[in-house]
């Protein structure tokens, strides 16, 4: 097999907070290189990094809002959310667990501190990814898959090299429990200082590694820092990740979805007629109710 190179490295950028609770670093989209095209499925990660929270006695979060046309993940490494959506889904992702939501058709959500955690404050740590949808599932029923931690199948390393989890895909035959529309792999890969992990996916999945801890060397040559985002190019099938020292990576890879891309705010669909539907639809209420 051939071997995947690393095309270029994202650095952070400035972060922005999305509503009060979430300090954010947006890497995709970012610009003409990373657009919603390059890594689809994945049209959007945005990654709060490691930031102290204030005791409060009001979480914070982001009040009620529509999504039509993709799904939004989740992932906890610090801290604590609540959230509820008009579909019924909803409940509390705490560290290691992921929130893994289908808007598909239409739903109303919302996401805060959750209360008790809100209280005390602390660090916290998250990453959101939305996933596209193709055409034919776009407006299917919204549905909802809480994954806790502990039901994160993992895969153990070689040689105490440290170990990886499975959130969606497949890795060495250990597989994940979320369930997927189209095939896609979401891995948080733990790596003890100087452990080698190698990754073969098929040359056309669009693929990314973001570092959220220590740092890495990718094929022995390419440093990633942490808090960057490197996207491998579509040159070749292998890669093999080491850690310079100690680290935790979060790893996509997905089968990217070939068709039109037209979105605004938080609608995603393949042509503007659909989006001024999805518009329209959220204006005359088919999205259901939700209390802020």
């Amino acid at each position: 097999m051939k071997t995947r190179t690393v095309e270029l490295v994202a650095s952070p950028g400035e972060p922005h907070f999305v509503g009060d609770g979430f300090r954010v670093h947006t890497f995709i989209p970012s610009g003409i290189v990373l657009d919603m095209q390059r890594m689809n499925p994945f049209i959007l990660l945005d990654y709060n990094s490691p930031y102290k929270f204030p005791p409060s006695s009001n979480p914070k979060g982001v009040g009620v809002h529509p999504h039509r046309g993709f799904e939004t993940v989740t992932i906890s490494y610090k801290g604590k959310v609540a959230h509820h959506d008009s579909s019924g889904g909803g409940g509390v992702i705490g560290e290691g667990d992921v929130q893994w939501m289908t808007a598909a058709s239409g739903v109303l959500h919302k996401e805060y501190h959750e209360e008790e955690w809100s209280k005390t404050g602390g660090i916290f740590q998250m990453v959101q990814l939305w996933v596209n949808l193709p055409q034919k599932d776009k407006m299917s029923e919204p549905k909802y898959q809480a994954i806790k931690k502990e039901d994160i199948n993992q895969h153990k390393l070689k040689n105490d090299a440290g170990h990886i989890e499975v959130i969606a895909g497949e890795y060495n035959e250990t597989k994940g429990i979320a369930s997927t529309f189209t095939p896609l792999h979401v891995l948080n890969v733990k790596l003890n200082e100087s452990g080698k992990a190698v990754f073969t996916f098929p040359s056309n999945y669009n693929t990314a590694l973001l570092v959220l801890e220590g740092s890495i060397v990718i094929n022995g040559n390419e440093k990633i820092q942490t808090d960057h985002l490197a996207l491998m190019a579509n040159d070749g099938e292998t890669f093999e990740v080491e850690a310079d020292k100690e680290a935790l990576l979060l790893l996509l890879s997905g089968l990217p979805i070939d068709e039109p891309i037209v979105s605004h705010g938080p609608f995603v669909m393949n042509t503007k007629k659909e989006l001024l539907e999805a518009f329209d639809d959220f204006n005359n209420g088919k999205f259901g109710y939700l209390k802020d």
